[in-house]
């Protein structure tokens, strides 16, 4: 439909055709097996240190990860075809070593919080809901929260059957055990995964780590043993390369205990039943070949709830840079993009706010399809749907992107509400109810019943539609309901990976038999033993801009900034924070 061009209120600096990056060479079988055994060997000494010297070797390792931060943003810019000194290359250090050096941050604030108390500290209350779920307030954790995050509030909610005296927290702290061996199966998409993966199972699950990396990304490889030294020397961590076949060899190694996944449902499938007709078999009798327990993430046919209300014209622009900067973050390559915005059939305003996203999407220049099969999953779902809208070049691997509007939301088997595009694709649905009330219940039963997967949503509302009781009474009653992990308002849910004291991962209730978006969580520096899921509460529109948005000039300025401050918090460095954000 439209092609790019330049705009006022978009970054605009073209992104610059980028250099092939080849693979690293796959990590031998005896190299292999070398490192877990390796690794066996000290599973037990890394069960016996107490959490203060875990804490002293966080220190450590935030010094480390310190000596490569510069590199490891250049090495992200340059496979990815981004120019240094565009805003966008602001992505790279925030989805990269800003959230390694917070998750540092805050993990060592826990190990401490046990070491001083027995469990980390609980920064907010602990509260139970009226039909009994007990909350805990994690953020804001502290003055730099409050200050960064301003009007931003987060919730982990616990299992039922939780009571608010007794939050269960930090349990391989609580209840020593002989330790294990783990593998994490980083994804290659988002740069800081695999080391936060890596951290939790370490520092949380009390696991030594072997660290396989995706070969999208494989580059990194070395910076993050030169980053993890500090436990590479000490032979709790491993770091090796290669494909299928050394992931594979891995997963079944008996030396291997468990298995953490970040990528998608059909690899865990694989690992756990096989592949193939005897993969299908062995799944369809219940009869799994590996006897290990294995967590994962696996993506999300996110949804993204507009809750119709009073907005203004300059509502609708916010809104809908907020909408189209969670699909053109990262080139649409994240497991927490918009892939299908529910809208109200019968909201006056709906068709403005479509015509602000396809404004903005018209004028947000293309990226780099950098993510392996990224062009084969895009003419799948274009050529699926007649009513398909592409905007933007195309050429040189750059895919348009691409806006899906007016679907069926009662078609069956349909694709772009049973997978995961993974590319340039968002898709729009408009459900027909009564009032806002009844939509919001058709909303949150279409998300949890129609749509794939149960990792992230995001609702915005307007705050003039929460002055009305019966919508107050439905939103608090749709926020419950959602079958979600992350539930974000007004903030794009990948605010929620942000934290890091939230938890990351699928609603519970999946087994291997319908993985969905897959088990267990990540992050949760709390160390929270049964959460079921996190909630993110944000103004209706956020002041200074957001970092991520596709419009803030400053956001590199922002993220080396806030990379500093959090390598080494400092109110000497609010000042040039402040400054950037204001000027976004």
């Amino acid at each position: 439909m439209a092609t790019s061009h330049s705009h006022s209120a978009v970054k605009t600096a073209e992104a610059a055709e980028p250099a092939e990056v080849g693979h690293l060479p796959a990590t031998s079988r005896q190299a292999l097996d070398d490192a877990v055994n390796e690794l066996a060997k000290h599973r037990k000494s890394w069960s016996a240190i107490g959490a203060a010297r875990r804490a002293k070797l966080i220190d450590e390792l935030i010094a480390s990860f310190s000596t490569v931060a510069g590199r490891w943003v250049d090495a992200c810019l340059e496979a990815e075809g981004i120019p240094a000194a565009n805003p966008l290359a602001g992505e790279e250090w925030l989805a990269g070593p800003y959230l390694i050096f917070r998750n540092l941050r805050m993990l060592r604030n826990s190990l401490r919080d046990i070491a001083r108390h027995g469990r980390p500290r609980i920064p907010g209350p602990v509260t139970t809901r009226d039909d009994g779920q007990v909350v805990a307030q994690v953020i804001p954790a502290n003055i730099w929260d409050r200050l960064f995050y301003s009007g931003v509030t987060a919730e982990v909610w616990m299992e039922p059957g939780v009571v608010a005296g007794d939050v269960p927290q930090a349990a391989s702290y609580r209840h020593s055990d002989q330790g294990g061996v783990a593998l994490v199966l980083s994804a290659g998409n988002v740069s800081s995964i695999g080391p936060m993966d890596t951290l939790y199972k370490l520092f949380v699950d009390n696991r030594v780590v072997i660290f396989k990396v995706h070969q999208a990304n494989d580059y990194l490889g070395p910076l993050f043993e030169e980053g993890f030294a500090p436990l590479v020397k000490r032979g709790f961590l491993r770091v090796v390369y290669g494909g299928a076949q050394e992931g594979g060899y891995l997963c079944e190694h008996p030396a291997v205990d468990e298995i953490h996944v970040t990528g998608s449902d059909k690899t865990v499938e694989a690992i756990a039943f096989g592949s193939g007709a005897q993969g299908a078999a062995n799944k369809a009798a219940r009869r799994p070949k590996l006897d290990k327990k294995i967590t994962s993430e696996l993506g999300n046919v996110s949804p993204w709830i507009v809750v119709p209300g009073p907005w203004s014209a300059s509502d609708l622009r916010y809104q809908a840079e907020n909408i189209v900067s969670s699909l053109a973050n990262n080139a649409g390559f994240n497991c927490n993009a918009t892939r299908m915005l529910i809208t109200h059939a019968g909201w006056d305003q709906r068709a403005a706010l479509l015509d602000e996203v396809r404004r903005l999407l018209a004028v947000v220049p293309t990226r780099r399809a950098y993510y392996p099969g990224a062009q084969q999953r895009w003419s799948r779902f274009v050529e699926g749907y007649e009513q398909s809208e592409r905007f933007g070049e195309s050429s040189f691997g750059r895919l348009p992107w691409t806006l899906i509007p007016d679907l069926d939301p009662n078609l069956e088997d349909d694709l772009c509400q049973r997978a995961e595009a993974f590319c340039s694709v968002m898709a729009e649905t408009a459900l027909p109810a009564a009032d806002t009330a009844t939509f919001l219940a058709a909303a949150v039963n279409y998300a949890n019943e129609r749509l794939w997967g149960t990792l992230n949503v995001t609702l915005v509302i307007h705050p003039t539609s929460l002055r009305d009781p019966a919508v107050a009474a439905a939103f608090d009653r749709a926020v419950a309901d959602l079958r979600y992990g992350t539930v974000a308002i007004n903030h794009w849910a990948a605010i929620g990976y942000g934290m890091v004291a939230t938890t990351w991962g699928a609603f519970p209730g999946a087994d291997l038999y319908d993985i969905q978006s897959g088990t267990g969580v990540v992050h949760n520096s709390l160390m929270f033993d049964r959460p079921q899921k996190s909630i993110l509460r944000a103004p209706f529109r956020a002041t200074p801009k957001p970092p991520w948005f596709i419009s803030n000039k400053k956001s590199l300025e922002l993220g080396k900034r806030m990379t500093r401050f959090e390598i080494d918090p400092s109110p000497f460095k609010l000042p040039g924070i402040f400054a950037a954000a204001l000027t976004g």
